[in-house]
């Protein structure tokens, strides 16, 4: 059978309906909470006290049994410290008699609306963001990684990469968190140099101001120690605060940004340039391994004349006129690099009364087309 009778003794403030018409009932019911609130307050400081009490009884009483112990084995007088283990086990008793009172006193309390339910148990639950992944991967396997990040994501990167508002970017991150990484970064940045490459500045400009917020988030992710993905929000709450100082760091990394990116971009271009320069000149490097370009811009002017010309007696004759050493230097040079070929002349002509014409073996005017 149920006991209800723990249910007949309880204190409210407004229990009673009727009042004198002289009385302001509201203001009387507000006192009696008042005086409730205050009774409550003044017994919950006597327990406290209490408390500290027994706490500090139980401390003397145990420091006074370890030094009659102590004294009983070193031989000492422990008289005194009797006396004083006899007071302290006194004002146990008087504690304990003072403990009971207590719980009298709150057994009879009547219940009120504070007290007549509490919590079974409390439970808190700090939602902590993920700490920082430092992982450590060679250089190969980063790029192993990319490269697999990259086939899996690259439509995703790409739709990142042209967002104009920062909300949109902030959801879209939140869609899609495992873009919030290093290797995004890693592959705007390309795509930027390429962009440059292409002669699409406004574009490459737009995908680096993308670029410079996946950095930030980046950066904040490491002064915090936690997950990249956890200070999206933070980021994109901050950015658009439009703190000035804030706002003024982030453009300026965004414009060093972009003339690392334009700067780079030359250099590849050049770099491409000179690749390109250097497999034509191995191309038509002669049979002795000399550029006929360079050996031609090195001869005489005289000589010169005769290539352009493709004159066979004007070289004869040109030749010679000048010193034998240096008629010998020039043409060892131009036999070398292919602009004059000793045997061409015998070569073009049977090759001509077949019909046919070699480029390769034909007389000196042929070979100077090379250059």
């Amino acid at each position: 059978m149920v006991d209800y009778s723990k249910w007949k003794n309880i204190e409210i403030s407004d229990d009673e309906d009727e009042t004198h018409p002289n009385i302001d009932t509201p203001s009387l019911f507000r006192w009696r909470h008042q005086a409730r609130l205050e009774r409550m307050e003044e017994q919950k400081r006597e327990k406290e006290e209490f408390e500290k009490l027994k706490k500090q009884n139980i401390k003397n009483l145990q420091d006074v049994k370890k030094q009659v112990s102590e004294a009983k084995e070193k031989g000492l007088d422990i008289s005194e410290l009797n006396k004083k283990l006899e007071k302290l086990m006194e004002e146990e008793k008087e504690i304990k008699k003072k403990e009971e009172e207590i719980k009298t006193k709150e057994r009879v309390t009547p219940w009120n609306v504070d007290t007549i339910s509490n919590p079974g148990f409390t439970k808190t639950v700090i939602n902590k963001p993920a700490p920082r992944q430092n992982e450590k991967l060679s250089d190969e396997e980063r790029e192993k990684r990319m490269k697999a990040f990259i086939k899996e994501n690259e439509k995703l990167l790409k739709e990142y990469g042209m967002l104009r508002k920062y909300d949109d970017s902030k959801r879209f991150l939140q869609e899609h968190p495992q873009l919030v990484c290093e290797d995004t970064a890693n592959y705007l940045v390309m795509w930027c140099i390429n962009l440059e490459l292409e002669d699409k500045q406004m574009l490459s400009q737009h995908v680096a101001h993308q670029c410079i917020c996946m950095q930030y988030i980046l950066e904040l992710s490491k002064q915090l120690e936690v997950d990249p993905r956890s200070c999206v929000s933070s980021f994109f709450i901050k950015i658009q605060e439009a703190n000035p100082e804030y706002k003024a760091s982030f453009d300026d990394e965004l414009k060093a940004f972009q003339e690392r990116v334009s700067k780079r971009a030359k250099e590849k271009l050049e770099a491409a340039l000179k690749e390109q320069e250097e497999e034509e000149r191995q191309a038509r490097l002669g049979p002795g391994g000399l550029d006929p370009v360079e050996v031609f811009e090195s001869l005489p002017q005289c000589l010169k004349e005769c290539f352009e010309k493709q004159d066979i007696k004007m070289l004869q004759d040109t030749i010679a006129k000048m010193p034998q050493d240096e008629a010998a230097y020039h043409m060892a040079r131009c036999v070398d690099s292919g602009l004059w070929l000793p045997e061409g002349g015998k070569k073009a002509e049977n090759n001509e009364n077949n019909g046919e014409i070699d480029p390769a073996t034909a007389d000196p005017a042929t070979a100077a087309e090379k250059k």
